[in-house]
């Protein structure tokens, strides 16, 4: 029995995919890799926290909106690499499209971010949530 409060918090973010079916992901802290997203902020709209979260962690500016992908749930990733059980993140995804070649994030906490071809994303990914997410919204993509 665990006796401490999941906090429950409420994240957007994005698959933005490129020209040559590549999906820009990013990595937290040096220790993990992920989709770029990130807590909606106070009055904001699920929708423009994903296209600033998108742009803190890859310095994507030029996003074409596809469609909504829907959402999930997952603990937060601990320090540890397990379930960090004190707060649970529900996490809105839209598709997009962008051209841009170079990424460059402006969060310092998100040191990196690469093109990766979208057969070997989920590869990276690190919380197993992530990559369920992404491997079962691939249908609703890729031609």
């Amino acid at each position: 029995m665990n006796n401490h409060k999941t906090k429950k918090v409420q994240c957007a973010g994005g698959i933005v995919i490129n020209d040559l079916n590549q999906v820009a992901i990013v990595n937290q802290n040096h220790n993990s890799w992920s989709l770029p997203k990130g807590h909606i902020d106070p009055g904001e709209d699920k929708f423009d926290a994903a296209k600033r979260e998108i742009y803190e962690e890859t310095g994507i500016v030029d996003l074409e909106f596809i469609k909504d992908l829907g959402s999930y749930s997952r603990y937060r990733i601990g320090l540890d690499g397990n379930d960090d059980l004190t707060e649970l993140k529900t996490i809105y995804i839209y598709l997009f499209k962008s051209n841009q070649k170079e990424l460059q994030p402006i969060d310092p906490n998100n040191p990196f971010a690469r093109w990766i071809n979208y057969q070997s994303v989920s590869d990276y990914l690190t919380h197993i949530e992530d990559a369920k997410f992404f491997n079962n919204s691939l249908k609703l993509w890729v031609k």
